[in-house]
């Protein structure tokens, strides 16, 4: 169509995808699925756009090892243990089920038996690409259920390759039993220099490479991409496949320093290479032969969206999983992948099958492709409608998932956090300095990990699954607090909490003051706003008192900025009672306080949270003031110190009756509030100083624990 310009020919490509995404987005229809379409509507069969094939898949091929080596990147190589059992036996459960039943029902349609073969083995596989890509735009990447699901592709992986390679043997004519022997014992060999070879790299070289790298941002975006890319090519060029290379050159600098900034660079870039990948697959698909094969079609891509699933949940329900990991799971093999249809095409490329059965196993793939990415976005609605039926896919005692959740839960919980993340974890570190006693709850089993090693009760568990709630010790917590920043999640959350009567206090997380605005009229106390809460810290942080100090002063003094933290044992304390200059030499100049600076501030100003000090000194003595000054306090909490709400009654022979709250003085003489009278039926509040107490008046009184017990003993009321 536009006679070999390629340039003009991707523009037009990437001009159609960008229309078809946006209206999918109008539509709320997956990017995957508008980039499928993208390819179908841009081949041959429709506008015949696409004419530079092998310039397209070059762009597709270094998107897929882009992909897999960022997935090797965030694998964290401690999880193996905990993942691997349940990875390889539902991989390798999941192949022999897939490829006996599909075999059986080929047969049943009359194929031949190495038509029926080849068809088994097309349904085997699973896209690890899609599955991937559809798991990091769910933040599920890092879940147990996303590790287990990464797991057992792998596995896929490998035996797809085992497959293409017997194929490759078997299609060029290798029929001597030995010769054959002696390629697998070659193709093992080259696997096991591979992975030694990387493993040399990762312990002595590749450490201090990047760390020279590192110096350049530029640079080490470069070398990643390139190292990437390299390895996928030898991993091709010895015999296995640009994936495996890509996703070992992921692992191999997983250990690094620098992987989280690498990770970050590459996103956009990976997001851009894939669309070549889905367009790619999408005009490749050959539409020719389908017609005839629309019925078989069906009926196999029922099999794989229901069966595949299914034989997930029996395997991971039977080693001890709870049924929704294993649903979450399943769903990840609900279509047949990009090894299909290459394995279909090496087929057809050595007559071992037809035109039909390569269009068979083409419309299988994008219906099930299709399907499944529906099934993995909506997996949450899907499973709360289908839990109850799924029960039976789960063991009385779902032992794994337990084994996660160890820990006994104590018997009075300050807070249950929900999400272990940047802020989530920040703030239980602050709890826990606190001496306050919390239960953390994330799907990280890394996460979970981490604190359970310091000694906090973790639960594994989603907060958008309501049968977790049912596991927390409501009843005995003061504090839900959800640091996950979803509104939908959040509505949910407290709707849930409030049908199960929970009669703590729940806190929420805000990304705009609408969304506070909101969490609020549902009935949260507290809504925290980390963005706006960071920009009036950091706008405090600029308009500090270090400003105005000499540039040049000549003399060894030094000075320092400290910021007095929530919970210093000086927070609220006078100039005069700071000990910083008997003890170590160290002077306080001035105090920035919400943008305004105080100079020389007198012995009798106070100090409180948030307030920077602006301290000077000999500077090795600069550090232990500031480790003073921000040092936590160390007391006890006792019940006394807590408040508590009591109802009083006031009788006729009271010697009180008849007075007034202003007479009484509450406050004054017990140390308490009267918030409310009630009165027969009629409820009086915040009553006025000049109300008078009547016979029957019942006080609502709000006060310490030890002046409400006082108040009772009284034998005046």
């Amino acid at each position: 169509m536009f006679a070999g310009d390629t340039f003009v020919e991707i523009a037009a490509i990437l001009g159609l995808a960008t229309l078809l995404a946006f209206i999918g987005q109008k539509l709320r229809q997956p990017l995957i699925i508008m980039f499928l379409a993208t390819g179908i509507v841009a081949g041959p069969f429709v506008f015949g756009i696409i004419e530079s094939y092998d310039k397209i898949e070059l762009l597709a091929e270094i998107g897929i090892a882009l992909l897999l080596f960022i997935v090797g990147l965030k694998l964290d190589l401690n999880l193996i243990r905990t993942t691997g059992p349940v990875a390889l036996a539902t991989g390798l459960g999941q192949i022999f089920f897939t490829s006996a039943v599909g075999f059986l029902i080929a047969m049943a349609f009359g194929m031949t038996f190495i038509h029926a073969a080849y068809v088994a083995v097309a349904l085997t596989f699973s896209s690890t690409i899609i599955i991937v890509k559809l798991l990091s735009d769910k933040n599920e990447i890092d879940s147990l259920h996303g590790q287990i699901a990464i797991g057992f592709l792998i596995v896929q992986d490998i035996a797809a390759i085992a497959a293409l390679v017997v194929l490759t043997t078997f299609g060029a004519g290798i029929e001597e039993e030995e010769t054959v022997f002696l390629t697998s014992v070659l193709i093992l060999v080259k696997g096991v220099g591979f992975l030694a070879a990387i493993g040399f790299l990762m312990k002595y070289v590749l450490p201090w490479l990047t760390h020279r790298l590192a110096q350049s941002q530029e640079l080490l975006i470069l070398f990643a991409i390139s190292w990437s890319v390299f390895l996928g090519a030898t991993g091709e060029v010895l015999g296995f496949s640009k994936e495996v290379g890509a996703f070992l050159a992921g692992i191999s600098l997983a250990s690094t320093d620098y992987r989280d900034a690498i990770g970050v660079r590459l996103y956009t870039l990976r997001d851009f290479l894939l669309l070549f990948f889905f367009i790619h697959l999408g005009a490749r698909l050959d539409w020719a032969t389908v017609g005839t094969q629309l019925g078989s079609s069906a009926v196999f891509s029922l099999f794989v969206l229901v069966g595949n699933p299914i034989i997930v949940l029996v395997i991971m329900g039977f080693m001890g999983y709870r049924r929704r990991t294993g649903f979450k799971a399943g769903l990840t093999v609900a279509q047949i992948s990009e090894f299909s249809l290459i394995v279909a095409a090496m087929g057809l490329s050595i007559g071992h099958i037809t035109d039909e059965i390569m269009g068979l196993i083409t419309l299988v793939g994008v219906v099930t492709i299709f399907a499944s990415t529906y099934l993995i976005l909506y997996s949450d609605p899907l499973y709360n409608v289908l839990s109850k039926p799924l029960k039976l896919f789960e063991r009385n005692n779902p032992y794994r998932e337990s084994t996660i959740e160890s820990g006994s839960a104590p018997l009075a919980v300050d807070a249950i956090i929900l999400g272990l993340g940047n802020y989530g974890s920040g703030l239980a570190d602050y709890m826990l300095q606190r001496r306050k006693t919390i239960i953390g709850v994330d799907f990280d089993p890394g996460a979970l990990h981490r604190w359970r090693e310091k000694g906090v009760t973790v639960i594994y568990g989603d907060m958008s699954d309501p049968e977790i709630h049912d596991q927390l010790p409501l009843k005995r917590t003061r504090w839900v607090v959800s640091t996950v920043r979803s509104k939908e999640l959040n509505i949910s959350l407290m709707q849930h909490l409030d049908s199960l009567a929970y009669e703590g206090k729940i806190a929420l997380t805000a990304q705009n003051q609408a969304e506070a605005d909101l969490f609020k009229s549902y009935g949260a106390q507290v809504v925290f706003r980390p963005f706006i809460d960071a920009a009036e810290q950091a706008a405090d942080a600029l308009t500090n008192a270090m400003d105005v100090l000499p540039d040049n002063f000549g003399w060894p003094i030094s000075f320092r900025e400290v910021r007095i933290r929530t919970g210093s044992v000086f927070a609220g304390a006078r100039v005069k009672n700071i000990p910083l200059r008997p003890q170590m030499g160290v002077s306080i100049l001035a105090i920035s306080r919400a943008g305004h600076v105080h100079f020389d501030p007198g012995p009798d100003f106070r100090v409180y949270p948030g307030d920077r000090l602006v301290i000077t000194g000999p500077e090795e003595e600069l550090k232990r003031a500031e480790s003073l000054l921000n040092e936590i306090e160390k007391k006890e909490e006792k019940d006394a110190d807590r408040f508590a709400v009591a109802e009083i009654r006031v009788t006729k022979d009271s010697e009180n009756y008849g007075k007034s709250l202003a007479e009484l003085q509450f406050r004054q003489n017990y140390g308490v509030t009267v918030v409310g009278i009630r009165r027969g039926e009629k409820q009086i509040q915040s009553p006025g100083s000049g109300e008078r107490l009547l016979e029957n008046d019942r006080l609502m009184v709000i006060g310490s624990t030890g002046a409400i017990e006082a108040l009772k003993a009284q034998a005046a009321l």
